[in-house]
């Protein structure tokens, strides 16, 4: 971005930058909200934040339009792999399509609706379980995407009475399905009880200062909550920020509006101010962060370093 007659890039910015440290947080760090707030972007930075600090560190996407691998500046694929050779950091892309194999031995239940969600749970529990990892980042799908994996304890059910049905009329045809209902309908407890638990995960939620994404956020929080699901971090992101209210150290790669200058700057920050005040009123006692818009592509190390900076 512009400072007086200086350009300075974002690049320069992060070298300036003291490494930033993990920050105490659960073991388990994830993001959730609508599509397009930024959560790949959030975890991305908090990954090369724990691995900055030394921690064994995966970051999992879950989010069907992958989108990581950009983040990091390299190609990902559905086993993890290392996008720094100099940081203890793994990133993963999960491609339920690739690896709803995993659900053969369920006798057919791999069409059964909600099957990718299905294979996410199995392979987000595989890698939690995995003691090579002291931190684990799980970028999630869209909004929706993650209501259904928690709803999918009573589809089974549904399913496995509606099979029982069937069965009964049709002389054990559908065998053994019970069984593979409950192995699924267990590892999905088994998250539940994961994210239940905040000494074990930080659900985050991230949204952007609009009033459509604070109100999906608010029956996103509502949703959880009724699931014991406690969500204790709020992240508003891509702020067209004041720069009195810019860390100062990096307010040198963030587009600061020109309030005074430019009409659509003044009309646009009025909608986010706005916004910003239902999010905080939304966030009650929960940490909130502030993301402000960055000046430049919010891709590769550099970029995400300065966003590691603001979530600390």
């Amino acid at each position: 971005m512009e400072t007086g007659d200086t350009t300075v890039p974002i690049e320069a910015v992060a070298d300036a930058l003291a490494p930033p440290t993990p920050d105490g947080v659960a073991p388990i760090v994830l993001y959730g909200g609508k599509g397009g707030v930024g959560k790949t972007t959030m975890a991305a930075a908090t990954g090369l934040t724990a691995a900055m600090g030394d921690l064994e560190t995966l970051v999992i996407s879950t989010d069907p339009a992958h989108s990581l691998g950009d983040s990091f500046g390299t190609s990902l694929t559905s086993s993890p792999s290392r996008p720094y050779a100099d940081l203890p950091l793994w990133a993963v892309e999960i491609d339920p399509g690739d690896a709803v194999g995993e659900l053969g031995e369920l006798d057919g239940l791999s069409t059964m609706p909600g099957a990718d969600e299905a294979v996410a749970v199995e392979q987000l529990l595989r890698y939690a379980e995995d003691d090579r990892f002291e931190r684990i980042v799980i970028d999630t799908a869209p909004t929706g995407h993650t209501l259904r994996l928690l709803e999918l304890p009573s589809t089974i059910d549904r399913l496995m009475h509606t099979l029982g049905a069937v069965r009964d009329h049709l002389g054990g045809l559908f065998g053994g399905a019970d069984d593979a209902g409950g192995d699924l309908g267990g590892r999905i407890e088994e998250l539940r009880v994961l994210l239940e638990d905040p000494r074990r995960t930080d659900f985050r939620v991230v949204l952007i200062p609009e009033r459509m994404s604070v109100r999906e956020s608010a029956r996103l929080l509502e949703r959880l909550e009724s699931y014991a699901i406690p969500v204790q971090t709020l992240v508003v992101n891509r702020l067209m920020t004041p720069l009195e209210d810019v860390p100062p150290a990096v307010a040198n790669a963030v587009a600061v509006p020109d309030l005074e200058g430019c009409a659509f700057c003044a009309a646009r920050w009025a909608v986010q101010r706005d916004a910003i005040g239902d999010a905080t009123e939304l966030s009650g006692d929960r940490t909130i962060h502030r993301v402000p818009l960055l000046g430049g592509p919010v891709e590769g190390r550099p970029a995400l370093r300065v966003i590691a900076h603001c979530l600390a």
